[in-house]
């Protein structure tokens, strides 16, 4: 059964995540910049999660050893400040398309990754077609049939980065999610994602006004990324991880791409084409033989 929930927890945050573009897309509009809502949404989530855990017994403030701690702010980096900049910035030096093709594929070298460091994460066969198939599907639906790119090696390189990025989150997680709760693994990434974020406004020290913040417009935007796409979906999503495991949670990632392209058909009134449906067939296939032969 935990399993199961497992499954529907992934998949629902991948959801949420799928969405979060229009509400960035809208800070965006209002003169927020991507470094900006980063640190606004993880300083809600981070508040919120930290008066939570304070009212819980015991409340466990640093790790159990000092290389635990260094574990927390590996977490902290790889799934946080570094890949929200890694991300964002590639978007400013390549297409959103470029983008968006490359980070999607990170389940794949999430996987490759994790196999090579944990023989016994490591996949079957069959469940590297798997996952091959399901990235193909993914890169099928984000192309959306025009496959024309424009190569950016700065841009494409920020791209891969992030990709790599969220590839070594989720190898971190292996350990963490053994020896540490999923409530304080998710703090600690948020705090260390804050924190690691300093060198980069000692660069660019610019934050909006009080006052900017509390417009209606912006406020309520913040609010849904700092407690639902930051707060509850990273607790979720460390829970679903740890009830799943890593190789087989961000495979549900694959998924982001054909809830952005629904969400955009209902909300932006863009088409849903036949190579969105042959590429979300490709996903679920893949899904399919990467879960049907783990031995869990």
């Amino acid at each position: 059964m935990d399993r199961l929930l497992g499954h529907i927890v992934a998949f629902l945050v991948v959801a949420v995540w799928g969405v979060t573009f229009v509400f960035t897309k809208l800070l965006l509009n209002e003169g927020l910049t991507a470094a900006q809502i980063f640190v606004l949404r993880f300083i809600v989530a981070y508040v919120l999660l930290f008066v939570y855990a304070f009212t819980r017994k015991p409340f466990r403030l640093f790790a159990s050893s000092w290389k635990d701690e260094l574990l927390m702010i590996g977490l902290g980096v790889t799934g946080g400040s570094l890949y929200f900049i890694t991300e964002n910035s590639a978007m400013i030096y390549t297409t959103t398309t470029n983008t968006s093709l490359i980070v999607c594929l990170c389940p794949l070298f999430a996987a490759l990754l994790i196999a090579l460091f944990y023989r016994s994460e490591r996949l079957r066969g069959i469940q590297i077609a798997g996952l091959i198939i399901a990235a193909v599907g993914a890169v099928v639906v984000v192309l959306n049939g025009q496959f024309v790119l424009h190569l950016s090696p700065l841009g494409d390189t920020l791209a891969f980065s992030a990709c790599l990025c969220w590839a070594f989150y989720s190898l971190l997680m292996v350990p963490a999610t053994k020896r540490y709760s999923t409530l304080f693994i998710t703090r600690k990434v948020f705090f260390y994602g804050l924190l690691s974020m300093i060198p980069y406004w000692m660069f660019y020290p610019d934050m909006p006004s009080l006052s900017v913040v509390l417009r209606p417009a912006i406020l309520w935007n913040l609010l849904f990324l700092g407690c639902v796409a930051s707060m509850l979906c990273f607790v979720a999503w460390n829970w679903a991880i740890k009830r799943l495991g890593a190789v087989v949670a961000t495979n549900y990632v694959y998924f982001n791409p054909v809830v952005t392209a629904i969400f955009a058909w209902l909300v932006l009134d863009e088409q849903i084409t036949i190579f969105y449906i042959i590429g979300t067939i490709l996903i679920l296939v893949g899904m399919f033989l990467v879960l049907k032969k783990l031995p869990h």
